[in-house]
């Protein structure tokens, strides 16, 4: 396999790891086994940059948005942080900070596991509770976060406060929540952090009171605080009555710190709560805007990951699983067995040539890593338990779904089941054109692809601007009426509105990723153009490499997609492109500015995205190259800075003044 193909398969992985994990509350495979897959990649992509698109996971934070919640925007992103598994990495990082800033001490603290959230008090009066979202938007749950234990509704400090903290279920809560739950012949929960996850989620309030959430708030966001150290700031919080970290140390080198490391990890199961890590956090504030950020983490801290405990389990069976594309993924069934509190029995085994490695039969012993609510990944089978009735896994010759013949594409690992009419990949292919990164049909999931699939009425992807057909029929089904029938068919047909670079990733173009769809959708201005590029044509664009452009060609090649495609013009969904010029403004354009405080309608991305659109530059820290500052209400350093560099200095009426003069 080549790199930039193992990087596409990497980058799809950790999309639905993401989706499971932040969406669903239901996590498919273990933290560590997730933070390995990560760190292969950001491996692959440092040493191939060409390679780094804007959709990979290492760009990005956090999941989706659910549609039962208000989207705000949070002022500055929630970031997530960079990832260290033994000593070098944290040593690593300490290297990495000095060589910036080398008057540093660091404070540790344990890691807590649960739901990372963002809370805003205005005039000393808790206003607004947001979870991560996707990192740069959250999902509005105040009613939740006002049931919090020890969290209160007012607190002394009457400027603007937004603090972020940790929420979750202290292991006696969990532990009593499930004894309930068991007596009342009710599901267990899984975990801790899966449980405070989906409590948040819940639109009755009452049930999150019930459970008793508790939060650890381990940060405040405000420029304003920048002038005093973490360790201060944390006293701050606990003065004005808000339960912040109370564990936090601090350590004048990092050997210091990486023994305050190995001393959680050694006593982690006697805090009241579930931990899977440490963070340590550069003590000095003052030092954060010098240090930056990445797109996705911090550079002053870094979460240090557990070790994972291995346990083992009997391999029952291997099934094959056919994907949208019709890749054919193996999976092993797993003899039940409870890890850290999770019953798991399933665990991916990737491709055929990962199976061949490991030497896997039926029936052997493996190990697998410690995990919550997952399904755990296989490390390796014990051959010297190997019982006689082992069986060799061999891999199918025919699809499991419709029995077609499977092929391999030379040079790759992947099996493939070509048969565009097998009903396993329809399901898939139709819950892919309906999912938010697509055409973002909301209250459309899996579940109702299956039922609606199952009945009939959906075999191809115009099926679903069809249903309307089946209205009467639809208001009948268990657990629907007419207002949610209603609302689908809404949905439906507000999306045949959504631009056409998500209806190209929509269709399931097998290589064909969002970055790619935007890329061939801006250059091809409409379907038709793209339609009838021949293979040289797509090799001349960048990023597209000859697997891509055979793909394409082969994808409206085929008579029953070139059906599909007609049908979907005939009911009016968007061909051409929204990509509009960027355009210029002289007193934006070329220009680099820095964001500081809270702006009066305007949220820092909301502010970014504008002044990229007219050409400007976005920098974290003020310097002698920074050529204007957008300044809010509580600034802080960054503002002292400017002032005493001389930089212009704006508010955001102005910003809007000089985008209103370039429209005019």
């Amino acid at each position: 396999m080549d790199v930039k193909q193992r990087i596409e398969e990497l980058k799809a992985l950790l999309k639905k790891y993401n989706q499971a994990y932040f969406e669903s509350d239901s996590p498919l495979i273990s933290d560590v086994a997730y933070d390995a897959l990560l760190k292969e990649l950001v491996d692959l992509e440092t040493a191939y940059p060409e390679y780094i698109t804007q959709d990979s996971p290492t760009q990005r934070v956090g999941g989706s948005l659910s549609a039962a919640f208000q989207k705000v925007p949070h002022r500055s992103p929630m970031l997530s942080l960079s990832n260290a598994f033994n000593a070098e990495d944290l040593k690593a990082f300490a290297e990495r900070v000095e060589k910036i800033t080398p008057n540093v001490t660091y404070v540790v603290e344990p890691k807590v596991d649960g739901l990372a959230a963002s809370i805003r008090y205005e005039k000393g009066e808790l206003k607004l509770g947001l979870t991560r979202g996707d990192g740069t938007t959250g999902e509005d749950v105040t009613h939740n976060i006002k049931t919090i234990q020890g969290l209160p509704f007012k607190i002394p400090h009457q400027s603007f406060l937004e603090v972020r903290g940790e929420v979750y279920l202290s292991k006696e809560r969990f532990k009593a929540i499930n004894l309930k739950r068991q007596d009342q012949e009710e599901p267990l929960f899984k975990n801790p952090r899966n449980a405070a996850a989906g409590t948040m989620r819940q639109l009755d309030s009452t049930l999150s009171l019930e459970r008793g959430l508790e939060i650890n708030i381990y940060s405040v966001s405000n420029d304003l605080f920048s002038s005093m150290t973490h360790l201060e700031t944390l006293q701050f919080l606990r003065e004005c009555g808000l339960p912040a970290q109370p564990y936090a140390t601090h350590h004048k080198t990092i050997e210091s710190a990486i023994k305050a490391v190995d001393e959680i990890e050694e006593n982690r199961h006697q805090y009241p709560f579930e931990i899977d890590g440490a963070v340590i956090k550069v003590n000095e504030r003052s030092l954060y805007d010098e240090l930056g950020t990445t797109s996705k983490s911090p550079r002053y801290a870094t979460a240090y990951k557990f070790k994972a405990e291995e346990v083992e389990t009997e391999i029952l069976d291997v099934i094959f699983s056919v994907g949208r594309t019709g890749q054919i993924t193996p999976v092993a069934v797993l003899a039940p067995v409870m890890v850290a509190g999770s019953l798991v029995s399933k665990a991916t085994l990737h491709n055929e040539a990962y199976v061949m490695d490991k030497d896997i039969h039926i029936h052997d012993q493996a190990l697998i890593k410690k995990a919550g609510d997952i399904i755990p990944e296989v490390i390796r089978v014990l051959k010297d338990k190997r019982p006689l009735n082992a069986i060799k896994v061999t891999y199918p010759t025919h699809c499991p779904s419709c029995q077609s013949t499977l092929s391999q594409v030379m040079g790759e690992a992947d099996w493939y089941c070509l048969n565009p009419l097998c009903s396993a990949q329809q399901k898939e292919k139709l819950e892919h054109f309906v999912s938010r990164q697509a055409m973002n049909i909301e209250t459309f999931g899996e579940k109702v692809v299956d039922a609606f699939f199952d009945l009939g009425w959906l075999k191809s992807i115009p099926d679903i601007y069809r249903l309307h057909h089946h209205q009467e029929a639809m208001k009948h089904l268990e657990g629907w009426g007419e207002k949610s029938v209603e609302t689908l068919l809404t949905n439906i047909e507000s999306s045949k509105a959504r631009p056409f670079e998500f209806l190209l990733f929509g269709l399931g173009i097998k290589h064909v990723g969002l970055t790619t769809s935007k890329m061939l959708a801006k250059h091809f201005k409409n379907l038709d153009a793209l339609m009838r590029a021949p293979f040289e044509t797509l090799l001349d664009i960048h990023d597209v490499g000859e697997r891509v452009a055979q793909s394409i060609v082969d994808y409206f090649n085929h008579p029953e997609n070139q059906k599909g495609i007609e049908d979907l013009r005939h009911f009016g969904l968007r061909f051409d492109t929204t990509f509009k010029a960027a355009k210029a403004h002289e007193k934006i354009t070329n220009l680099t500015f820095v964001l500081t405080g809270t702006l009066p309608s305007l949220s820092r991305d909301q502010a970014k995205d504008l002044i990229e659109s007219y050409g400007g530059k976005i920098s974290g820290s003020v310097s002698k190259k920074t050529d204007v500052v957008l300044a809010g209400e509580e600034a802080g350093s960054k503002l002292t800075k400017a002032q005493e560099l001389q930089i212009k200095i704006i508010d955001e009426a102005t910003l809007l003044s000089w985008i209103e003069e370039s429209n005019e």
